[in-house]
C-alpha cells in the first residue's frame, strides 16, 4: 500500500519549477525592471548614508533618539554601541544592513496594514488569509529563497523580497487584533457622532490599535534582522557577508564580531521603535 502511494507521487514539485520556467521564459524583463528599480532604491539609500561622516550620522542618530524618548540612557547607549561597530570595521556593512532592514519594514508596512485593516473588517478574508500567513511564516526560507533567486539573480532583491515574505505577517496579524480588538463602546460613540467609515477609522480605530500595530512594526523589523544572514547567502550585502564568510573560513573572531553588531543594531532599532512611554505628571 504504501508503495503504490509513493509511486503515484503528486507532482507539486513540478508544477512549482514548471510555473518558474514559464515566468523565466515570458516575463523575465519584468523581473529584470523589477530588480533594476528595487535595486536602484537601495543603493541609493545606502550611498546618502554613507556620505554623511560617521561621526556625525552616529551624533544624529543619538539626538533624534532623545528627541523621541527624552531618555539620555538611551542615547548614550546608541553612542557606545554606534562607535563600537565603527571601531570594529563593520561601519559600512551596518549601514547596508539598516538600508535593507528599512526598505523590507517600509514595504511590509504599506502591504500589511491595509490588509490586516481589511481582514478585521472581513473576518471570510481573515479565514482565507490565516493559513497563508501560517505557510509564509513556517515554511524554510531557503525554499521560497530558491525562486526569488532565479527570477531576480544574484543582489539584493531576492533577499528584500524573501525578507518580505518572511516578515510580512506579523503586521498583517497584529493590525488585525489591534482593529478587532477596539472596544465596541468606542465603535458606537463614533457612529453615534455620525462618523462615516473613513472617519471611524482613521480617527477611532487606528488611534485605538496604534500600540498593537507598533508592536508588530517592531516584530517585523526584528524578523527582517533575522534575515540578514540568509540574505547574504544570496549576495545581499551587509552584516550577513562576514557572517557567511566566518562560517566558511571557521574563523570565530570575525563570528563574534559581526554577530556582535547585528545584536547591537537589533537592540537600538527595538528601542527606538518602541511607542515613548509619557510618564504621567504629578499634581
Amino acid at each position: 500500500m504504501d508503495d503504490w502511494i509513493t509511486q503515484h507521487k503528486i507532482p507539486l514539485g513540478a508544477w512549482l519549477s514548471t510555473g518558474v520556467d514559464f515566468l523565466t521564459t515570458n516575463a523575465q524583463g519584468f523581473f529584470d525592471l523589477v530588480s533594476l528599480v528595487i535595486g536602484s532604491l537601495i543603493g541609493a539609500m545606502t550611498v546618502a548614508l554613507l556620505w554623511c561622516p560617521s561621526l556625525v550620522l552616529i551624533a544624529l542618530f543619538a539626538l533624534g533618539a532623545y528627541w523621541l524618548h527624552r531618555s539620555i540612557w538611551l542615547s548614550l547607549f546608541i553612542l557606545a554601541a554606534l562607535l563600537l561597530v565603527l571601531n570594529l570595521g563593520y561601519w559600512q556593512a551596518t549601514i547596508e544592513t539598516l538600508s535593507l532592514v528599512f526598505c523590507a519594514t517600509i514595504t511590509c508596512v504599506v502591504i500589511g496594514v491595509p490588509i490586516g485593516i481589511a481582514a478585521a473588517h472581513r473576518p471570510t478574508l481573515f479565514k482565507v488569509l490565516h493559513p497563508v500567513l501560517d505557510l509564509m511564516q513556517t515554511i524554510p526560507t531557503f525554499v521560497y529563497l530558491i525562486p526569488t533567486l532565479v527570477l531576480f539573480g544574484l543582489g539584493v532583491v531576492p533577499g528584500l523580497i524573501s525578507t518580505v515574505i518572511f516578515s510580512i505577517p506579523a503586521p498583517i496579524r497584529l493590525t488585525h487584533l489591534g482593529i478587532s480588538s477596539v472596544p465596541l463602546a468606542l465603535r458606537e460613540a463614533g457612529e453615534a457622532f455620525g462618523a462615516t467609515k473613513r472617519q471611524l477609522l482613521f480617527k477611532v480605530e487606528l488611534p485605538s490599535a496604534l500600540p498593537t500595530i507598533m508592536a508588530g512594526i517592531t516584530q517585523c523589523i526584528m524578523l527582517s534582522l533575522s534575515m540578514v544572514v540568509i540574505s547574504a547567502l544570496v549576495g545581499a550585502d551587509g552584516l550577513g557577508k562576514p557572517v557567511v564568510r566566518a562560517l566558511n573560513s571557521v574563523n570565530v573572531a570575525m563570528g563574534f564580531e559581526a554577530g556582535l553588531a547585528i545584536v547591537i543594531l537589533a537592540i537600538i532599532l527595538d528601542r527606538v521603535c518602541k511607542r515613548p512611554e509619557h510618564k504621567a505628571k504629578r499634581g
